[in-house]
C-alpha cells in the first residue's frame, strides 16, 4: 500500500509538472483582422473606397470597422471563429461619377460587398482578406421599390387557436421621387418540402443555368390606371384588407382596413374590402392555392419583378428531374428581378441555409422568424439605413437579407424602426 501511495503521489507530481509545461497563452487569444474591400469593376484606376463601414458579425460577435485610403478595414481583438463580412455605402450620384467617369445621368450609387463563413484564427492574421465589391446605381428617374416587410407567421387567438387571415406583404419606395407602381410582379417563390429546386440543382439544371428562379405564385399590380407611391412611402398587400385587431384580439394583429391592395380568391373564406383595389392573378403552380400562400414559420422567399413580355409564354417545370407532377412551377428569368428577399425556415439549431432558393446575386443572405413553426406575429422588416435631410427614411439594402432585416412583434404596417 506504502509503494501504492508514493505512485499516485509522484503521478500527480508528474502531471503538475507536464502542466506547467503546456503554453496555454494561445488557446483564447484574438486576433488581429484586416479587410479588403475591392474596387468595383466600374471604378476607374485609382478611385478609392475609404470611410466605407465594414461590418464582421459571427454568432456572438459584431463589430464595425472604417477602411483606409486603401480600402482596408481593420479589425483588432477579434475572438477567433466564423464571421460572416458585409459592407454598405451609399453615394451620391456626384461621388459615383467622380469615381467611375461615367457620363451617364445618375442619381446614387450603393457599393456593397458579402463575403459569408469566414474563419479568423492566426493563419488569417498574416494575409488580407478579399472581398469583391459591386454596385448598384439608380439612373435619374428610375424606379427604387424594395420588398420591406413581410408578414406570415400569424398569432394566436381564442385560446389557442390559429390565425392567418392578416398576413401581408409591404414595399417600399427608397427614392426622393414618385414612382409608378402599376403593371409590378409579384412573385412567391416555391415552398414544397422536400424542396423541388436546391440552388445547386437549379444551377446544373441545362434549361435553368441558374438564370432563373421558381416560383409558385404570381400576382400583379393592377393596368387600368397610374398606381403612384411617393418617396418614401409604403405600399401593403394583404389577402384579407379589414381590421383583424377586432377579430384576433390580440398585440400581433394589425388593422389592415387601409391596405392599398388585396388578394381575393373564389370561395377563400376570408373577409374582403370592397373599397380596396384587387391584385392581378397571374400565376398559380396548383389550383387549389388560395391567397398569397406565406408559409407562418417559413419559406416564403419573395421576388418582384418587372417584364413587357406574357409571363404564360415562360417556361414551367416540375420538381428537380421530373416530367410530371401536380405542381407546375413557373421560372422567371433572373434579368427582370428588381428585387429579392430569401425567407427560410428556422430550425432548432438556427436558419436552414441549405434551404436558400434566390442566388447570391439576388439575396447573398436570407431571413427568418425566431420561431420554428410560426404563430408568433413575428414580423420581418427592413433595418432603417438612414434618413435624409428632409427626414426620409431609407432602407437597408446592401442585397444581403442575413444584414438587411430585423424581426420584431410590434412593428406595425407602414412603420420602421429609427437608425
Amino acid at each position: 500500500m506504502k509503494h501504492l501511495n508514493n505512485l499516485i503521489i509522484s503521478l500527480a507530481v508528474l502531471m503538475v509538472t507536464l502542466a506547467s509545461c503546456i503554453n496555454y497563452d494561445d488557446a483564447g487569444r484574438l486576433v488581429n483582422i484586416k479587410v479588403h474591400l475591392k474596387n468595383p469593376a466600374d471604378f476607374k484606376e485609382g478611385a478609392a473606397l475609404d470611410k466605407q463601414e465594414v461590418k464582421i458579425k459571427s454568432k456572438t460577435v459584431e463589430k464595425t470597422a472604417l477602411t483606409d485610403e486603401n480600402g482596408v478595414a481593420t479589425f483588432k481583438g477579434c475572438m477567433p471563429g466564423v464571421y460572416d463580412i458585409s459592407s454598405y455605402k451609399e453615394l451620391t450620384g456626384e461621388e459615383y461619377i467622380a469615381k467611375t467617369g461615367t457620363e451617364d445621368p445618375v442619381e446614387s450609387c450603393v457599393v456593397t460587398a458579402t463575403l459569408n463563413e469566414q474563419l479568423f484564427d492566426e493563419a488569417r492574421e498574416q494575409a488580407l482578406i478579399e472581398v469583391e465589391t459591386s454596385t448598384m446605381v439608380k439612373m435619374s428617374g428610375e424606379k427604387s421599390i424594395v420588398i420591406s416587410k413581410i408578414y406570415s407567421s400569424g398569432s394566436k387567438y381564442n385560446g389557442n387557436k390559429n390565425y392567418m387571415a392578416g398576413r401581408y406583404i409591404e414595399l417600399y419606395n427608397q427614392s426622393s421621387q414618385t414612382a409608378n407602381i402599376a403593371g409590378m410582379y409579384i412573385g412567391l417563390l416555391e415552398s414544397s418540402s422536400p424542396q423541388p429546386y436546391t440552388l445547386d440543382n437549379l444551377k446544373n439544371d441545362p434549361n435553368i443555368n441558374g438564370t432563373m428562379v421558381v416560383v409558385k405564385q404570381v400576382y400583379r399590380i393592377p393596368t387600368d390606371k397610374e398606381y403612384l407611391v411617393e418617396g418614401g412611402k409604403s405600399i401593403v398587400i394583404t389577402n384579407s384588407a379589414v381590421d383583424h385587431t377586432l377579430t384576433a384580439q390580440n398585440q400581433f394583429e394589425a388593422d389592415l382596413s387601409g391596405a392599398d391592395f388585396e388578394v381575393v380568391d373564389l370561395n377563400d373564406k376570408l373577409e374582403h374590402n370592397d373599397n380596396v383595389v384587387k391584385m392581378l392573378r397571374e400565376y398559380y403552380a396548383f389550383s387549389s392555392l388560395k391567397g398569397m400562400n406565406l408559409m407562418q414559420g417559413g419559406p416564403c422567399g419573395i421576388i418582384l419583378f418587372e417584364t413587357d413580355e406574357d409571363i404564360n409564354t415562360w417556361p414551367t417545370t416540375y420538381g428537380y428531374g421530373k416530367t410530371s407532377g401536380t405542381w407546375v412551377y413557373l421560372l422567371v428569368p433572373n434579368s427582370t428581378i428588381k428585387d429579392g428577399v430569401d425567407f427560410v425556415k428556422n430550425t432548432s439549431t438556427g436558419p436552414n441555409l441549405s434551404t436558400k432558393r434566390l442566388y447570391d446575386e439576388i439575396d447573398a443572405g436570407c431571413t427568418h422568424i425566431e420561431a420554428i413553426n410560426g404563430y408568433t406575429g413575428e414580423v420581418v422588416y427592413r433595418k432603417t439605413a438612414r434618413k435624409t435631410s428632409d427626414g426620409r427614411k431609407v432602407l437597408m439594402d446592401t442585397n444581403n437579407s442575413s444584414n438587411d432585416f430585423k424581426v420584431s412583434t410590434t412593428i406595425k404596417p407602414r412603420e420602421y424602426d429609427e437608425e
